[in-house]
């Protein structure tokens, strides 16, 4: 559905991509993560048709993106940092948004009232950060894309309002099999709702896959007695005598191995999302670093 191959992007003599290759299948939830200044928010760019790569080749549903209105029309788009109109209301930007997106849903903007119920006659300048995001997910959505691209979406929502704007988000996937790409450095969030994810690192793709896969190439070990012989060891801690692991491989290999050295006690944890993104970035110099204060 969205590919990125080979491109990138320079600005002056700072090279934003670097040949990033990215991958969303149709239908699925996204996460791109990545350090601050890592190509994230430019790539969206690209795939919006905001920046025009330098080389390299972007599509999405099979069409190249730059200056194709019929493409752009099928994207909705929440940035990170909103814009409105000054002095527009909701309503301004209704009749805005209806004018540019064939597919506009004028009855889904009445019926999502009930859930945002915003001040429909105030400007969307004097809304507080968190209701101007609402504003712009209840446009969004109302465009019925076919692609959905979110750059730091729930910034500024409280919690309430995260679940049910990820709940309207995961229906229309289950529903329309609408395609979401996620921008977040909020990565506990993004384990509950994406199936697929890619890591990028100066401007480069450094691991790509499935959710489930990821989770299930690496684990924590955590033992009492010796270390096993041939296990992939990204990273080594020790508590007393609990020593913890960080080991790439099936997890069968790595319970046999374990085994076979006797300990005391050894046990097999599954890794989160953000544990996954620190030990793949402490393998490209990005370790956590003891500085005396």
């Amino acid at each position: 559905m969205i590919t990125l191959q080979n491109v990138t992007k320079t600005f002056g003599d700072f090279k934003a991509l670097d040949g990033l290759n990215l991958h969303v299948p149709k239908g699925a939830v996204y996460g791109l993560v990545g350090p601050n200044g890592a190509g994230k928010s430019t790539a969206i760019r690209h795939i919006t048709g905001v920046y025009r790569p330098d080389s390299g080749k972007i599509t999405v549903s099979g069409e190249q993106v730059w200056e194709n209105a019929g493409v752009k029309g099928t994207i909705g788009y929440i940035p990170d940092e909103i814009f409105y109109f000054p002095s527009a209301t909701l309503e301004d930007m209704r009749k805005f948004y209806a004018g540019l997106y064939p597919r506009f849903d004028n009855a889904l903007f009445e019926r999502l009232k009930e859930i945002f119920q915003l001040p429909e006659k105030t400007p969307l300048r004097r809304y507080s950060k968190g209701m101007q995001k609402q504003a712009a997910f209840h446009l969004a959505l109302c465009t019925r894309p076919e692609v959905l691209i979110l750059d730091e979406p729930v910034d500024g929502l409280d919690p309430v309002m995260r679940r049910q704007v990820m709940s309207l988000i995961l229906s229309d996937v289950a529903e329309r099999q609408t395609t979401v790409l996620i921008s977040s450095h909020n990565l506990r969030e993004l384990e509950d709702v994406c199936d697929h994810v890619g890591i990028m690192d100066h401007g480069r793709m450094l691991l790509e896959k499935s959710l489930a896969d990821m989770q299930g190439a690496t684990h924590k070990l955590q033992l009492v007695g010796d270390v096993p012989a041939g296990l992939n060891i990204v990273h080594e801690t020790s508590s007393g005598r609990l020593k913890t692991l960080i080991v790439r491989g099936k997890l069968r290999d790595i319970q046999m191995k374990t085994a076979a050295s006797n300990p005391v006690y050894f046990d097999i944890l599954p890794l989160s999302l953000e544990e996954i993104f620190i030990y793949e970035l402490g393998g490209v110099n990005y370790a956590v670093k003891d500085i005396l204060l």
